[in-house]
């Protein structure tokens, strides 16, 4: 009998108790790990990139392969995307821009890159040039992950290039090589400044972010 009162009495205790907020905890994962993931990537590419580009420039032969060939950019490579803007400049745009900038250059340097894999001639080259290609395209798709997962629309129109380098009538085989030269050189720049912006971007958005939310119950 004792017992039973006791709990009747907790029980209409309790139902008579105030609503009282609930606290729930939720993780908000994304746009951190998401850039996370794209540092990581990019940082993958550069180390690809350096082993690639020893094998392609030995293929191309010399001069393209000895260390202190620095030639003039030509006019007629102005289609690969250059990366040799201001740095206080490139800085001073919005994460979007960046992002939107970054996402059509490894499009179109892309387009340029499986021109090349068509043209090697060896099976080794071909092989590496692939492998490139499926993880700067892996890079590419990141990248969009990332302005999804912050907001940003995707950058509209044709992102790729009229023509391949060396597919618009090179006056000849030297022509061609510079092509694939400064390819090379600016796709390599592009990694490492995209390494910078992503590092810094994420130290912008933490990888995850709890947050508290305050529930009302019973109204």
């Amino acid at each position: 009998g004792d017992s039973w009162g006791i709990f009747t009495f907790l029980c209409a205790a309790l139902c008579n108790l105030p609503a009282l907020p609930a606290l729930n905890c939720t993780e908000e994962l994304g746009a951190g790990q998401s850039i996370q993931k794209t540092y990581d990537l990019t940082r993958y590419l550069e180390h690809q990139l350096r082993t690639l580009a020893g094998t392609y420039l030995n293929y191309l032969g010399p001069p393209f392969n000895e260390p202190d060939f620095n030639p003039p950019r030509l006019a007629r490579v102005e289609r690969v995307p250059s990366a040799t803007v201001d740095l206080d400049l490139w800085r001073g745009l919005t994460d979007n821009a960046r992002l939107a900038a970054n996402y059509r250059a490894y499009s179109r340097l892309l387009c340029y890159l499986r021109a090349l894999d068509g043209q090697a001639a060896t099976a080794e080259l071909r092989h590496r040039l692939g492998h490139f290609c499926s993880s700067l395209q892996g890079l590419v798709l990141s990248i969009a992950g990332v302005m999804s997962s912050l907001g940003y629309p995707l950058p509209v129109g044709p992102a790729g290039p009229s023509a391949p380098p060396g597919t618009a009538g090179a006056p000849n085989d030297f022509l061609k090589k510079m092509d694939d030269f400064w390819l090379l050189k600016e796709l390599q720049t592009w990694l490492w400044r995209s390494a910078k912006d992503f590092n810094r971007l994420k130290k912008k958005v933490p990888p995850a972010v709890v947050t508290l939310r305050l529930e009302a119950r019973g109204f």
